[in-house]
């Protein structure tokens, strides 16, 4: 499938933290994770990889992203056929750049922008084409994209536009409030909510790892020096989740199929 086609994908999950190193420590023994060092950047940058796949990267977090008060954290990048003109109609729509289209030499265009309410992500362009993944998430994958923000319908809005997002199904929490499924091509992808008042932080991304059971993989958070925030739950479905800090500060979230 083109590139162009693969719009609205989640394609790259970057940690950046305060300890590279002992974040790697941290997700290959708890994931599984081999790792791959990256040569064509002027700052050390492993890549993480899924078996022979790579899926992301660790980077120390930059010093100006440090100073503007942000804690270790993943970050995402969703696939679009033009990082430019996208980053232009983030403006449009009222969103935030915090990091101008730039070119990755040999490896693609990329820019990190931020919502109306806050929530950052990135968006990129491959210097090449990309199939398209068959079948569900495997293990040691994120599955799940989920974003806690201050108002869930306007944060659909934006993202669909930009991403082509499809609303799927709606879920009532009661008075926890709608739980939005969206997705591509039939496929979810994801949740949307309202933060409730109690939830810490500012609106938020949150990415789920697939692991094979985590009731388990919540005990290894632990001995590794992580806290477990919540969980592990069972969700409609029976498959079970579980939300996490590492032990550097970045929240992250484990699930498991029923």
């Amino acid at each position: 499938m083109a590139q162009s086609e693969n719009r609205g994908r989640f394609v790259w999950f970057d940690l950046m933290t305060s300890d590279p190193k002992a974040a790697i420590d941290f997700y290959t023994k708890l994931i599984g994770w081999g790792t791959q060092e990256w040569e064509g950047g002027d700052k050390p940058y492993t890549m993480w990889a899924n078996g022979e796949t790579p899926l992301g990267g660790v980077t120390e977090l930059p010093p100006e992203v440090r100073e503007a008060g942000a804690p270790p954290h993943w970050l995402a990048y969703v696939e679009v056929p033009d990082v430019d003109a996208t980053a232009a109609r983030v403006s449009g729509l009222g969103g935030a750049i915090h990091h101008k289209p730039t070119e990755i030499p040999g490896a693609g265009r990329f820019a990190v922008v931020g919502d109306p309410q806050g929530a950052v992500l990135a968006i990129y362009k491959s210097s090449e084409e990309s199939a398209e993944p068959a079948g569900p998430s495997k293990t040691g994958e994120f599955s799940w994209h989920e974003l806690a923000t201050s108002d869930a319908a306007s944060a659909y809005d934006f993202y669909q536009d930009l991403f082509g997002w499809e609303k799927q199904e709606t879920m009532d929490m009661g008075e926890a409030g709608i739980y939005q499924i969206y997705g591509r091509g039939g496929v979810p992808l994801g949740g949307m909510f309202k933060k409730p008042a109690e939830m810490p932080g500012p609106p938020a991304w949150l990415y789920y790892i697939k692991v094979d059971d985590v009731t388990q993989a919540v005990e290894m958070v632990k001995e590794l020096g992580g806290q477990v925030l919540n969980g592990p739950m069972e969700v409609p479905g029976g498959d079970l989740i579980a939300q996490c800090i590492d032990p550097q500060g970045a929240v992250f979230a484990l699930h498991s199929a029923a």
